[in-house]
């Protein structure tokens, strides 16, 4: 398949509100309520065809950005920003392909986001919410699917100065070799605050859903978890010893992931809480089931300082601190063997960090470098959609996922656009008493229902109940 080049007409920008039924709190934020962007983009190709795609995504605060003295709302207008760096830096491109234009205006769509004080993590949200809805539309216009257009190199993915390291990667071997995925595990987060047993709740949503972990554990048959850790050694040891409790009666076993969330100054610091961990007899088959640790030094240093003491004992990932395109190269050298995929971080940058992890793993002839899927903010709907296809695509067997446990469904969204949803997808979703939901059989999600044309996703959602998205109110 020759990748199409096309150009970008016009796009259509809203959001909509959103609320969760139980607070989470991951990091330096506990979450109540937020924003979901929707993004719509119109192109033409050369021969003339015109169609529209679609991405959504929500407007994460204190993620992309965790300065503290920031508001939620100004974090929003970040993103509101980056969007509209993206969208001008391609409507004044003219003809590319779908990678081109990515490739070709990242470097200056990076450098505009950094003069108004916005940084890499942040501009690569508005980059990767359009090259989304344009890969949607170009997906769409030739009627094929996310997977069998990237396996076609629909995109036109090739060298690039972007990635300077991959200078003579085969992207056209890669892409046609790689086998999606279409059941996955899904990987579920258990929060700061997160009830571990109906003991410490005061209250119940009582809505017929599992709420403490024991409930999770036993509705949804997970056999991957992810652990958070808040930086404090004692009460870390603490919750996760409640944790294991509950896992450990788990029948066949578990696999988890620590997630630091940039609460250590060094990797000495998080390599306390492991050797307490390790001393902590209880925690014995819960260290064994750890298969990796994300994140746990602030991003401010964490491409500083070296990894080798905490890596020689878990391999260590990057998430936040994966802004620049070659942060994945840095991390490299200092210790770090894994990256996150997140489509809200962009696709493109997960197919160039996936091929870094073959292209070092065929260098040091062992399979040290890997990818996890990670991403608790996807909603039900186009923005988990794109996501799971991404990840199937990348043959990542397990997915960081609780948007479903945390958000009711389609909650907020009309009952006709849930239900379209769900017979466009009936093995993703089921239907409930409390309508549609994503459906967890045995800790698995199906995908099968993602091989239609477009991004996992043909139907759009229904931007009529949707607000438009103001102007960002930034700088």
């Amino acid at each position: 398949m020759n990748a199409p080049r096309f150009t970008l007409l016009e796009t259509q920008r809203f959001e909509w509100p959103f609320t969760l039924r139980l607070p989470f709190r991951f990091g330096v934020i506990t979450v109540t309520q937020g924003r979901q962007a929707v993004i719509r983009a119109r192109i033409r190709l050369e021969d003339g065809t015109e169609a529209w795609g679609i991405a959504a995504e929500t407007l994460a605060a204190k993620w992309f950005d965790k300065n503290p003295a920031l508001s939620d709302a100004q974090n929003e207008n970040q993103l509101r920003r980056a969007i509209e760096l993206a969208t001008d830096a391609s409507l004044a491109a003219g003809a590319n392909t779908a990678f081109g234009h990515f490739a070709d205006s990242y470097a200056a769509v990076t450098k505009a986001a950094g003069a108004e004080a916005l940084n890499p993590l942040v501009a690569s949200y508005g980059r990767a919410l359009l090259d989304r809805a344009m890969l949607d539309a170009v997906l769409k216009a030739k009627g094929v699917s996310f997977w069998t257009g990237m396996r076609a190199n629909i995109g036109g993915m090739a060298t690039h100065g972007v990635a300077p390291d991959l200078a003579g990667f085969d992207f056209r071997q890669l892409l046609s070799g790689l086998s999606p995925l279409t059941q996955v595990h899904a990987r579920h987060t258990v929060g700061l605050v997160d009830p571990i047993t109906a003991a410490d709740q005061d209250s119940r949503v009582d809505d017929g859903l599992p709420e403490s972990l024991e409930e999770i554990a036993a509705g949804y048959r997970h056999r991957y978890w992810k652990l958070k850790v808040g930086g404090n050694v004692a009460a870390d040891v603490e919750r996760l010893t409640r944790i294991a409790a509950v896992l450990d009666r788990l029948h066949g076993g578990y696999h988890a992931s620590l997630d630091g969330n940039e609460q250590y100054e060094d990797a000495e610091g998080a390599l306390a809480l492991w050797r307490a961990m390790q001393a902590e007899p209880r925690l014995a088959k819960l260290c064994a089931s750890i298969l990796f640790i994300e994140q746990p030094v602030k991003r401010a240093r964490a491409l500083e300082t070296g990894m080798a003491v905490l890596a020689a004992e878990r391999p260590v990932i990057i998430d936040e601190s994966d802004g620049p395109l070659d942060a994945f190269v840095t991390g490299r050298a200092l210790g770090y063997a894994g990256v996150s995929s997140k489509a809200c971080k962009g696709v493109w940058r997960s197919v160039v960090n996936l091929a870094r992890c073959r292209a070092w793993n065929a260098e040091e002839k062992r399979d040290r470098y890997f990818m996890s899927a990670e991403d608790l903010t996807t909603l039900a709907g186009v923005c988990v959609q794109q996501d799971l296809a991404l990840i199937s695509l990348l043959g990542l067997p397990h997915v960081e996922r609780n948007g479903h446990h945390f958000i009711d469904g389609f909650n907020g969204r009309p009952k006709a656009e849930a239900y379209r949803f769900m017979e466009a997808h009936p093995t993703l979703y089921a239907d409930t008493p409390r309508g549609p939901r994503l459906a967890i059989r045995d800790g698995m999600l199906d995908l099968g229902s993602l091989e239609t044309p477009g991004m996992g996703a043909t139907l759009e959602p229904d931007t009529a109940a949707m607000e438009a998205m103001p102007k960002a109110a930034w700088p």
